[in-house]
């Protein structure tokens, strides 16, 4: 039986939910599998400009445990990924999403692995950089290491690596034409630029001194008649 979400979980999800809704953040994008689950996300992630990636448009879901963020989600690539770090099925291995454990055999340190300060937006850009620079110490996908070693090893001359990431790159603009999405190929596309809205952030300053010095302020302001009135009444006195 599938323990249910706690409310802290759900809370966590929707607060992130609604971030990266309103802030986009550069490299992917964010929706829910089904709009009555907060536990499950379809992200599409685009390839980095300049790098073999580019132009790529790769459909993922996330799947979130019950108790997140004290315990990692998963990826599954729906799009098909060769790639030392995914598995056949299209399962990610990464050290980001692996629970906090010492594991000698793994190579990994627990500082690497999951902790609860980490959350989808650390996640989905850990994802993007592992596309460019995956780890081959421990590879799910052993055929892409070794491939991927011989094309770094000979500076691009083994070109099948290569190859077959940009065939599957290619293979990927029919699923983003059918998502009419237009997937970003340069640096000043990929990368957003969130404007300031200075006319809110002017308002927000003035309601904060309002609410939060105004009626001390009048009460200074009141101390200090008092003040005067005390001195003048004073100096009456001594004529």
């Amino acid at each position: 039986m599938a323990h249910q979400p706690t409310n802290s979980a759900l809370r966590a999800l929707s607060l992130e939910f609604k971030s990266l809704q309103e802030e986009p953040v550069e490299g992917f994008r964010v929706k829910l599998v089904n709009e009555d689950n907060m536990m499950e996300w379809e992200v599409a992630l685009f390839g980095p400009p300049e790098t073999l990636y580019e132009g790529g448009y790769f459909k993922a879901h996330v799947k979130f445990p019950p108790d997140y963020p004290y315990s990692p989600p998963s990826i599954r690539f729906l799009t098909k990924v060769f790639h030392p770090n995914v598995y056949e099925n299209g399962d990610l291995c990464i050290s980001i999403l692996h629970p906090p454990i010492d594991d000698p055999q793994s190579g990994e340190l627990p500082c690497e692995r999951w902790n609860p300060t980490q959350n989808v937006r650390t996640i989905l850009l850990s994802v993007i950089s592992l596309l460019n620079e995956p780890n081959t110490f421990s590879p799910a996908n052993v055929d892409a290491s070794v491939m991927y070693r011989r094309w770094k090893d000979s500076k691009g001359k083994d070109m099948e690596y290569e190859n077959i990431i940009r065939k599957q790159v290619l293979a990927t603009r029919s699923e983003a034409e059918k998502d009419n999405v237009t997937v970003p190929t340069t640096l000043e596309e990929y990368c957003i630029k969130h404007k300031v809205k200075p006319k809110e952030r002017e308002t927000d300053m003035t309601d904060f001194y309002d609410d939060d010095y105004g009626d001390d302020m009048e009460d200074d302001d009141a101390e200090a008649d008092d003040i005067h009135d005390d001195n003048e009444d004073s100096g009456n006195g001594e004529l």
